[in-house]
């Protein structure tokens, strides 16, 4: 960053003065000389066209004399003060009548291959005009008719060189114009010095910590602008990442010690069979176990795989119109032999009419599955367990409620987290994985409905949530 960007706004910079004052001496003093040339040449064609109609006329309407001459000499001369130019009188032929020129010129007796037409469409010429001249000087000339014949012609000399300092003139303001941009511009320099260069460098410096593993660097930018919403999206993204990779931490030593515990029990048991130390007559008791630890695995597994689902967004629900009180109850009837061994109830409030769901069977079926086996789970002997079903407008919403154990205040927000058990049921729930209630709210969250929670501690727990019927 430092050898690259910054280096590379400091060169362009210097690339822009440059090329400001170049183009101010190239193409603008260009421009400027231009345009004084062309103003110059007006004014001097006007002033020339004015003599040649309005006083020299008359040179030519009477015999010549030494007077008309000294008269019209004098005439110049008034006019070589005013347009700091030299003035010739000429006849026809080029043959000089009278002149008024400025210091150190020669002025020629007769203009030799002196052509009236060698101006052209131009109307005036650059340089040293027959070589009468030193310096560049810009010519022009204006016909003297009298009697509708061109009796002679007035010729105007102006030095080039006064033009160039009309335009140095001009061109010197523009200069310091240009060299007071250039300087202000650097507070421009400055300002993405501070503004933009600054804190980009320091999210730079963030994800160079966030690739090195360090996430809980924090990028101290705090602007409003572009940089610190960038900044702030960096932060919350490290931390994301922080958090899901304390999560997969967490899942990892959940899922080890979950699947650890049994399997260290069947490998107990089994060694303990085939090495003799359980007797024939109670290995029987000790198989029931490997089969109870066995099928712990299997629901875990299923319910890892169920989750993996969400995880990777491979789940496709397969939507379909179906009478959700016929699910409620062939669901509550599939735990008939739990209930008869706990004394539990199932109490159905159901509704008069059928009612028509569009969500996934499978898989509400299996939210009504893990609802009613947590419920039932957690209730005492001889308590009941509450299905019913009301609805509002186009929304049918399905109550699960228990008058078991309850939920500690504290943990319900923690009870979709996987693998969590709250400390009260872990003395109950000696077979479940803690991955129900996640699957349950992922499930309701992919059909785009709700879930809510109410419990009280030794009171009981009930679970609402909202499925829709188009």
């Amino acid at each position: 960053m430092k050898s690259t960007l910054y280096l590379k706004f400091i060169i362009i910079y210097i690339i822009f003065g440059f090329l400001s004052f170049f183009l101010v001496g190239t193409l603008t003093s260009q421009l400027i000389l231009s345009r004084i040339e062309t103003d110059t040449y007006s004014g001097l064609y006007q002033e020339a066209n004015l003599i040649a109609s309005d006083y020299l006329p008359d040179y030519f309407s009477q015999e010549t004399s030494s007077t008309d001459s000294s008269a019209v000499r004098t005439q110049l001369d008034a006019m070589r003060v005013y347009s700091d130019a030299s003035f010739w009188f000429v006849d026809a032929e080029g043959c000089l009548i009278a002149a008024s020129h400025l210091d150190g010129t020669t002025v020629p007796t007769v203009i030799e291959n002196f052509n009236p037409t060698e101006m052209g469409n131009e109307r005036y010429l650059i340089g040293t005009y027959h070589g009468y001249f030193d310096e560049d000087v810009i010519t022009v000339m204006a016909p003297v008719v009298q009697g509708f014949s061109t009796k002679g012609y007035i010729l105007i000399h102006k030095p080039f060189q006064d033009i160039k300092v009309q335009r140095d003139h001009i061109l010197w303001p523009i200069y310091i114009s240009v060299a007071v941009i250039y300087i202000f511009s650097f507070i421009i320099l400055l300002g993405f010095q501070f503004f933009v260069y600054r804190p980009l460098r320091k999210i730079t410096d963030a994800a160079t910590q966030y690739a090195s593993g360090n996430l809980t660097y924090e990028i101290p930018v705090h602007t409003t602008d572009e940089m610190g919403y960038l900044s702030a999206s960096l932060n919350f993204m490290a931390s994301q990442i922080q958090d899901m990779e304390d999560y997969q931490k967490k899942f990892i030593a959940n899922v080890s010690h979950d699947f650890r515990s049994p399997l260290t029990s069947i490998k107990g048991y089994v060694e303990a069979i085939a090495d003799g130390t359980i007797p024939p007559e109670l290995q029987g008791k000790y198989l029931n176990i490997i089969s109870f630890e066995t099928e712990r695995l299997t629901d875990l597994t299923k319910d890892l795989l169920t989750l993996n689902e969400f995880d990777t967004k491979e789940l496709l629900l397969d939507k379909t119109f179906f009478n959700i009180q016929e699910m409620i109850k062939k669901t509550a009837a599939s735990f008939e032999g739990v209930c008869t061994g706990k004394k539990i109830s199932i109490e159905l409030l159901l509704l008069p009419d059928e009612t028509v769901v569009y969500a996934d069977h499978g898989k509400i079926q299996q939210v009504l599955y893990n609802l009613l086996d947590n419920a039932i789970k957690f209730s005492e002997h001889d308590s009941s367990v509450t299905v019913e079903v009301t609805k509002q407008n186009d929304k049918i919403f399905i109550s699960v409620k228990d008058s078991g154990i309850g939920i500690p205040k504290q943990a319900l927000t923690k009870i979709w987290d996987r693998f969590y058990k709250s400390d009260l049921s872990r003395g109950k729930d000696k077979k479940g994985t803690g991955l129900g209630l996640s699957i349950v709210k992922e499930i309701i969250s992919a059909h785009d409905e709700h879930i809510n929670v109410i419990s009280t501690e030794g009171v009981g727990t009930e679970f609402i949530f909202s499925l829709s019927t188009k």
